[in-house]
């Protein structure tokens, strides 16, 4: 196969795992892992086939004076495999391979030990052996672990590593029933170059990773376990309308100061619906001071001057008029309206300091951006405003109102780039800021933190737009990237003014949810929810939402008419199609409380996410992708039917919907 680069060693367990997915499911099965490295690949592995997951030791027997040369090799059991080549050349003697041996299997049977924790091993007789490493080079201590496993007399051995030379995996071919290389580099230099990140794995990794096997497992790793259903439905939570009871919110939110509360789709009511409402009461009764949505900055800010009875809007409606661009749909609707207003209402006679605010995290509004850098600077520097109006001047050649011109323009070298233009400007506007921040207290404070954060979006578009022609990745990462380090000055903007803020962000599930446990994060794709875990470790919530069927807002393509489209079932294999089998209308799933459901959702599934595009016909391939949901949230809503979300500009084909399909199509 091709030089694949991958994250780390659990991306690459990952990427092993859908290589066997044949052997998913099979009662058979155990995975082995080599420690140290090949423990995190074999638990990605073991958990994406459900499988129990062991180690299997192999210790080095080293060549006295020169132990980084093996002379030989000893495994569990006490197999001792003997390298003739390097034993010849050197003379060894006998007596001299069998020290070493003995020496090594007291280590070995010691670390064994410290790796269990009192488990016992599985059994091995009759089973189907997964025998996992991070990597060959000679695959010397990989012959010696087979070897040893021949004595058990399994059913099958099959031998899967992430890299390794073609020529190894020919040889251990001849050795075992099956050998699974992702990748074969060529020339092979060494395991480490074909991963980003090497870090020696340590023991206690080992062990932490041992331990949340056991926990999942049945047998000799714990009480027999129920059905996956069965145990999401026993351990499922009320959730009226999507909206869990008080104590059950409060209780999953804890001391987190921080909350990303997803969508499965960019267009269905009762997502809008529960995400406003759970919002509501976070910030009536827990302290919540903002909300952070997947949306433009000067647009959503347009709202947060209403909401703080700043700005000239006269009402809800006319705030949300900011909203112009594709889709708009996404925030001119029902929902929004009526949470806006309510936003109003709350803040209306509360002192400055306990009012919410409402912000956006996105980048598209490159030109908006630049338009309210200039109008403020304007106001309070026009010398300043006329060196920004110059600056951006460089955008002024290319035409339209998102830079996607612009973008293929500079991305293939058919015009001057601004990148150089847009990093003066945010240079320049930070170091007048002190200047600026000194007058009229906290209003202008927060002018030139929303200014700044205006340069800041253009500098993130110019290369957005500029990324974008190179790959869906990079620009993904740019974006998602931006969000929370606009996220992380937002909350320390609003922090200044006493204590800790705390956030609530909306976003879409793949915003939301952490890359690092779906088949995003094997392409090299980070998510907003998977930064904000590391940003705020401890003080972050991930909340997802699923559903079987209903009805969606969306269009067929970019840029399209708003639709009201028809949601097919979820497919086979599909946490929608499990959520829809536990039963009932809706309810949620918090996994800190729930062990059982916990382990039933760690296993991979597909999960679908609508964005503003649906398209049923190719719904496996547009919109499903391979996750494991317990990790990939902390909760999860299921609603089992919904509606699409009412625009407030409702336009005749929306009005008429979408005929109902036949099913099944093919997908």
């Amino acid at each position: 196969m091709s030089n694949r680069l991958f994250q780390n060693r659990r991306d690459a367990g990952r990427v092993l795992a859908g290589l066997l997915d044949g052997y998913r499911d099979h009662p058979g099965v155990v995975v082995l892992g080599l420690p140290r490295g090949g423990v995190p690949v074999a638990y990605e592995i073991a958990m994406s086939l459900d499988a129990p997951l062991d180690v299997f030791l192999v210790r080095k027997l080293g060549v006295p004076g020169r132990e980084e040369l093996a002379m030989g090799a000893i495994a569990g059991g006490g197999a001792v495999v003997v390298n003739e080549d390097v034993a010849g050349a050197l003379d060894i003697p006998a007596e001299t391979m069998r020290a070493a041996a003995r020496r090594e299997a007291r280590e070995l049977l010691r670390r064994e030990r410290a790796y269990r924790e009192g488990r016992q091993p599985p059994e091995l007789t009759g089973k189907t052996i997964v025998l996992v490493d991070d990597g060959l080079a000679t695959g010397a201590s990989m012959r010696a672990a087979i070897h040893a496993l021949r004595g058990f007399e399994p059913a099958a051995i099959v031998v899967a590593v992430p890299a390794a030379p073609e020529s190894t995996c020919e040889d251990l071919e001849y050795l075992v029933d099956e050998v699974v290389c992702a990748t074969t580099p060529s020339p092979f230099l060494s395991v480490g170059r074909s991963f980003w990140d090497f870090t020696q794995t340590t023991g206690e990794e080992v062990r932490d990773l041992l331990r949340a096997a056991s926990r999942t497992r049945t047998g000799p790793y714990g009480p027999p376990a129920m059905s996956d259903v069965a145990a999401v439905r026993a351990e499922a939570l009320t959730a009226e309308d999507g909206v869990p009871a008080d104590d059950a919110l409060f209780t999953l939110v804890g001391d987190a100061r921080v909350v990303l509360i997803g969508e499965a789709s960019h267009g269905t009511h009762e997502f809008y619906a529960a995400r406003a409402r759970m919002t509501r009461r976070l910030i009536e009764e827990r302290g919540f001071r903002a909300v952070a949505a997947e949306a433009d900055w000067p647009d959503a800010y347009r709202v947060n001057r209403y909401v703080q009875g700043r700005g000239e809007d006269a009402d809800a409606e006319e705030a949300l008029r900011g909203f112009e661009r594709f889709p708009a749909w996404m925030w001119r609707n029902a929902v929004m309206l009526d949470f806006v207003g309510w936003l109003r209402g709350h803040n209306d006679g509360l002192p400055e300091e306990e009012r919410a605010g409402f912000y956006g995290l996105d980048l598209y509004s490159l030109r908006r951006s630049m338009h309210e850098v200039v109008a403020y600077l304007e106001r309070v520097d026009p010398a300043a405003a006329a060196r920004a109006r110059e600056r951006y001047g460089c955008f002024d050649h290319q035409d339209g109102d998102e830079g996607r011109a612009y973008g293929f323009a500079a991305g293939f070298g058919a015009g001057d780039g601004c990148e150089r233009e847009v990093v003066e400007q945010l240079v320049d506007l930070r170091r007048h800021a002190l200047e600026y921040a000194r007058r009229d207290g906290p209003p202008a404070e927060d002018e030139l933190f929303y200014t700044q954060r205006n340069a800041r979006v253009v500098a993130a578009a110019e290369e957005y737009y500029r990324t974008m022609v190179r790959g869906s990745v990079s620009s993904w990462n740019l974006r998602d990237r931006h969000m929370a380090e606009t996220l992380e000055a937002l909350a320390g903007h609003l922090g200044r003014r006493g204590g800790p803020a705390k956030i609530v962000v909306w976003a879409h599930n793949s915003h939301v949810g952490d890359a690092r446990v779906t088949e995003a994060g094997t392409r090299g794709e980070f998510t907003l929810g998977q930064l904000a875990r590391e940003r705020f470790a401890g003080e972050c919530r991930l909340i997802g939402f699923t559903t079987y069927t209903g009805t969606v807002t969306a269009a067929d393509d970019w840029g399209g008419p708003a639709e009201r489209k028809r949601v097919r079932p979820g497919l086979p294999e599909s946490i929608e199609e499990l959520h829809h089998e536990v039963g009932g209308k809706e309810f949620l799933v918090s996994f800190a409380v729930a062990p059982e459901a916990a382990r039933a959702l760690r296993k991979a599934r597909l999960e679908r996410a609508i964005g503003v595009i649906y398209r049923p016909r190719t719904e496996r391939q547009s919109h499903y992708f391979r996750c494991r949901v317990s990790e990939q949230f902390d909760a999860v809503i299921h609603i089992d039917e919904t509606r699409a979300v009412e625009p407030l500009e409702r336009t005749a084909r929306w009005e008429e919907g979408e005929v109902p399909e036949t099913y099944p199509f093919t997908v």
